[in-house]
């Protein structure tokens, strides 16, 4: 029995959420994503053949906690204000990683996989990129104001930048979705009030 991808990919849904305040926020959290997944792949690849099931969960959850440790490290020593900011968020990816490893992720091709990951990119972008200019007003505005980014106007809403925001930019996104692929009712089906 495959495991529905709906369900086990859920806890992507805290990383998309909790790391798309900012387009920063977003691309940091998808760069350290892309970098500890892709090596996490590469050495499981390599040390999964010999392993048992509880041996596998082992290092899988060794592999993926050192992966992501370093990543947080590295992120302290050259972008700290990003790492105090989606550092927590960073570290999910260990968790992530060990979901991934027993949802048979790894056992999909590499074009299946490259569609997941690229979907979750794009929707890490577009919700960076719209809770920052609905919630700022701004795109790339710094603290210091001495670069000002892309002023839209003038105030924004705040509520968008936080995490309930992000969920209601998502609905959004999902309802204008679902009004694009709706299928057409036919001619001859009538609404009935």
């Amino acid at each position: 029995m495959k495991p529905a991808p709906g369900l086990a990919h859920c806890l992507m849904l805290t990383l998309l959420l909790g790391s798309s305040g900012s387009l920063a926020g977003a691309i940091g959290v998808l760069l350290a994503f892309s970098v500890v997944v892709g090596l996490y792949g590469l050495c499981m690849r390599l040390l999964r053949p010999p392993l048992t099931e509880r041996g596998r969960l082992v290092v899988s959850v060794l592999l993926a906690a050192t992966l992501s440790s370093c990543a947080d490290v590295l992120a302290q020593r050259w972008f700290l204000s990003w790492q105090q900011a989606f550092g927590l968020y960073a570290s999910l990816i260990a968790l992530q990683c060990v979901v991934l490893e027993y949802n048979g992720f790894w056992g999909q091709t590499l074009v299946e996989r490259g569609k997941l990951c690229a979907l979750f990119g794009a929707l890490l972008l577009l919700l960076g990129t719209l809770r920052e200019v609905a919630g700022s007003g701004s795109l790339g505005r710094s603290a210091s104001e001495t670069w000002q980014g892309i002023v839209l106007f003038s105030e924004g809403l705040p509520l968008i930048s936080l995490i309930p925001g992000a969920f209601i930019v998502l609905a959004l996104l999902l309802a204008a979705r679902q009004a694009l692929i709706r299928p057409k009712l036919n001619s001859k089906e009538m609404h009935r009030p």
